[in-house]
């Protein structure tokens, strides 16, 4: 049976003790009834698996006596989306849950001229990383970057993708991806990226790609194109 994975955001590698916060304990003690001596693994974002052993089972501060600590290696190659949020948060929610359950490392809300929503509830979408996080039993958090204006991309170092809806020669993501090389994709806004957004990205060298023969929703188009790159790093 495996152990059941916890956050523990504040623990650095050579603590001897780690005391869960209140929901944490409460969720340890009381929805999974774990008890003191029971053995579980501990998670702090940064790479780093603990495994540990419950030492006071207290519902409201569950204290951990540390017992092992493991670097896990970055996954490598890096993948980043950079996406236009919508006003419909749910959905936005629903697309970061699932970017990382799929293993994107690096999610960039996209300000674009037509980008719906620019402010964001930080805690809130930190909470719906966490919770993926540890559900897919990853150990990296990815990078969740403040909104960042689509030309502030124009200099990144990667293999570069934009996928858009306007006329023109495209690749299909999965032919035009290299494997094992970090990658960014861009996703536009609902009503798609203007005209002259589509150029600049052109002449900064980013490759122009389809997701396929449908029309998807922002969100999908983010989440296809996720599992569109890991697939490609997956089959080589």
């Amino acid at each position: 049976m495996e152990l059941p994975v916890f956050y523990a955001k504040e623990l650095i590698p050579g603590a001897a003790s780690y005391t869960m916060d209140e929901p944490t304990s409460k969720y340890c003690i009381q929805v999974l009834r774990r008890q003191k001596g029971d053995k579980v693994l501990l998670a702090d974002g940064k790479g780093n698996r603990y495994e540990a052993e419950i030492a006071d089972d207290h519902r409201k501060k569950c204290v951990t006596a540390i017992r092992q600590v493991e670097q896990m290696p970055e996954p490598e190659p890096r993948i980043r989306i950079a996406i236009a949020f919508t006003k419909n948060a749910a959905r936005m929610e629903w697309f970061l849950e699932k970017a990382v359950e799929i293993g994107v490392q690096g999610i960039i809300p996209l300000v674009t001229l037509r980008t719906e929503k620019e402010k964001l509830k930080a805690e809130r979408l930190e909470n719906i990383l966490v919770s993926a996080m540890l559900q897919s039993r990853q150990w990296f958090l990815p990078d969740l970057a403040e909104p960042t204006p689509l030309e502030s991309l124009m200099s990144a170092t990667e293999q570069r993708f934009i996928a858009h809806c306007l006329p023109g020669d495209k690749q299909h993501l999965f032919a035009a991806m290299q494997p094992n090389k970090d990658s960014l994709l861009l996703i536009g806004p609902e009503g798609d990226f203007a005209p002259q957004e589509v150029e600049l990205a052109l002449q900064y060298g980013f490759v122009p790609v389809s997701l396929g023969n449908t029309r998807l929703r922002t969100e999908t188009a983010g989440m296809v194109g996720c599992a569109l790159m890991a697939g490609v790093n997956a089959s080589n």
